[in-house]
């Protein structure tokens, strides 16, 4: 997707705090006036909407700014209406309402057009953006700024002090350099929205809409002698309980450096790519033995890790939780869930899974749920089995699962005609295949099987990190 400009704010900026004091003064005086009736009407619409836009006005300059300062068009959605509908209470010509409206409606519309950067505007035309509406506010209360009716012109001090704050902001805006991608609207916390796919990508997500009636199965072999030889090596360095997991999840990385469209997943029909986040998600045993409790952990990697920093990871994320207890994370959430009573827990299942299809889940909730994330693999080597074609979940976005055995010895021929015995581990891959085709999805399994045949590639990252599409 192009985004020509991205407007931003540092929240250490003296015009942003100047702002912040302004829209706090607006909205304290717009409550402390409406307690003194000085400012007639409704409760809810002439303190409640407009200090809750000013409110969300001002979090989201200061939290947001760097990376989402395009969001500051909802509070002004917001004031837009606040504007409406004093407009419709304040004035009895049907014809001038109308055109006010469309008016309100105009200018909320450019200033979204503006700060979203879809198309080149220059900064400059928020000024009249921010000053008409409150010329607007004087001019239809010029009779009693004429007769000084103090009363009167008290009632405008928030507006003033609003559209005063917002104006000095325009002079703290700053343009990100050029070719670097920022969100916009339709990107996700975990994702951003891929919108330059063909057509009929984009249309298979409505057509194939349950994830496990989309998936594809997978199944391959890894001779592991070079693997089983690396591995230790590895130990042999320090790393004292490098193991098979490490080593795949460390291909996998670099997998997905050359083929960055297995790290996209899909959620409300729409297709996202995590970029260079690799979320691995997994299983463990706080304990191994069968009482032993399970509980979740996710890793975040990258497509430029080594086999060092994967080890490093891991280890450092495995430690921590077995060190922690189990009302902490999605045990915590999980503990939580299992107290509300079923019929309200299966509203609010799919109260979380209507937000999850809007892309409203918080940041927070998405870290700890196993189900939000590039992969899923589950080691039943160490259980002494054979791999299984574990299911895709329905909750969630995760678009990988896979799973790798017990190894196994084989006696085969070798080139001389002799028999040999040869390790060799199986692995079985669930892969949802609307969000690449099987064409890219066998080219990536080709060459992370390549990659874990030469596993020394994984010891310096990787010479180049293919972007996924834009």
């Amino acid at each position: 997707m192009k985004n020509n400009v991205h407007f931003y704010v540092e929240p250490k900026n003296g015009f942003v705090l100047l702002m912040t004091l302004l829209l706090s003064a607006s909205a304290i005086s717009r409550v402390l006036l409406f307690s003194m009736n000085a400012i007639p009407g409704n409760v809810w619409w002439r303190v409640v909407l407009p200090v809750a836009a000013t409110a969300l006005y001002i979090l989201i300059a200061l939290c947001q700014g760097r990376e989402q300062f395009y969001k500051t068009a909802i509070p002004v959605w917001l004031l837009a209406l606040f504007a409406a509908i004093w407009v419709k209470e304040s004035l009895g010509s049907r014809a001038l309402v109308w055109l006010l409206w469309i008016s309100l409606f105009f200018f909320a519309f450019l200033y979204m057009d503006v700060v979203s950067g879809q198309r080149v505007h220059r900064v400059w035309l928020l000024f009249p953006i921010m000053l008409l509406p409150l010329t607007g506010i004087y001019y239809f209360n010029r009779q009693a700024i004429f007769q000084r009716d103090w009363d009167a012109v008290l009632q405008l001090l928030p507006n003033t002090l609003l559209f005063a704050g917002c104006t000095l902001l325009i002079f703290a805006i700053r343009i990100s350099p050029a070719g670097e991608y920022h969100p916009t609207w339709g990107d996700r916390v975990d994702g951003r929205r891929l919108r330059s796919l063909p057509p009929a990508n984009m249309i298979i997500p409505y057509i194939m809409v349950n994830r496990n009636g989309s998936s594809n199965l997978f199944e391959e072999q890894f001779e592991i002698t070079g693997a089983e030889r690396y591995i230790r090596n590895k130990r042999r360095e320090g790393l004292t309980n490098f193991g098979m997991l490490h080593l795949f999840l460390a291909c996998y990385c670099r997998a997905v450096a050359k083929y960055p469209g297995v790290n996209r997943f899909i959620a409300g029909q729409r297709i996202y790519s995590r970029g260079e986040d690799i979320q691995f998600s997994m299983t463990i045993k706080k304990e191994m033995s069968t009482e032993g409790a399970e509980t979740e952990i996710k890793l975040h990697l990258s497509p430029r890790d080594t086999a060092y920093d994967v080890y490093r990871k891991m280890n450092q994320e495995i430690t921590k939780v077995k060190n922690t207890p189990l009302d902490a994370g999605v045990d915590n959430v999980a503990f939580a869930l299992t107290l509300v009573p079923g019929v309200l827990l299966k509203f609010l299942v799919w109260l979380l899974k209507t937000m999850d299809y809007f892309g409203l889940l918080p940041k927070a909730l998405l870290e700890v749920s196993p189900f939000h994330a590039s992969v899923y693999f589950t080691s039943l080597g160490s259980l002494g089995i054979p791999p299984v074609y574990h299911h895709l979940y329905d909750f969630g976005n995760l678009p990988v699962f896979g799973a790798f055995g017990c190894k196994r010895k084989v006696m085969e021929l070798n080139l001389e005609g002799e028999p040999v015995q040869r390790k060799y581990i199986d692995f079985r891959f669930t892969l949802d295949e609307r969000t690449v085709d099987g064409f890219y999805y066998a080219a990536f399994l080709k060459y992370l099987k390549r990659v874990f045949y030469h596993p020394e590639l994984l010891d310096t990252p990787p010479e180049e990190v293919v972007k996924d599409v834009d």
